[in-house]
């Protein structure tokens, strides 16, 4: 049998701006739903503390200003931010099937990667047991996921 090159999986989040996401029993595939932002938060040493997840209609979070990140599935899993510094992480480079953004060469990109792993903690690098990093959800995106979950999950019946 021939195997793939690339082999990926397509998770639908919205739909002609509509929200949309896949509920399983199994919170490791549930998807976020709707269009997103990312923004990764610094610490004063200059080192990224976590990755946030917005919806795409949040305000951007800024530096000097605390904010709260949530782990997506895990309601008690939470912690207020101070960053130091945000970076935002997307970058369109299609839209509306047009290019209209260049790409970066590949040593550009492997540039950029070395950069930002030279900037991780040890403990998310070492090779033996490391530290997960971190990827919250903005409160905004927490609710909005739990209001959908809620409004189309199955509801069981007893009897």
């Amino acid at each position: 049998q021939k195997q793939p090159a690339l082999g990926c999986v397509f998770k639908l989040v919205e739909l002609k701006g509509k929200a949309c996401m896949k509920l399983s029993q199994d919170v490791s595939k549930v998807t976020l739903p709707g269009r997103k932002e990312a923004y990764r938060l610094y610490g004063q040493d200059g080192r990224p503390l976590v990755d946030l997840l917005t919806r795409a209609s949040d305000p951007a979070p800024t530096a000097g200003t605390r904010i709260l990140c949530r782990h997506p599935f895990q309601e008690s899993h939470r912690a207020y931010v101070n960053p130091a510094k945000v970076e935002h992480l997307y970058q369109l480079y299609w839209d509306d099937g047009k290019l209209c953004e260049s790409y970066p060469s590949l040593e550009e990109i492997r540039t950029r990667v070395a950069q930002s792993i030279a900037l991780l903690r040890n403990d998310h690098t070492r090779a033996l047991n490391p530290t997960p990093y971190k990827v919250s959800v903005s409160v905004h995106l927490y609710e909005f996921l739990h209001q959908l979950w809620l409004e189309y999950a199955p509801i069981g019946e007893l009897s």
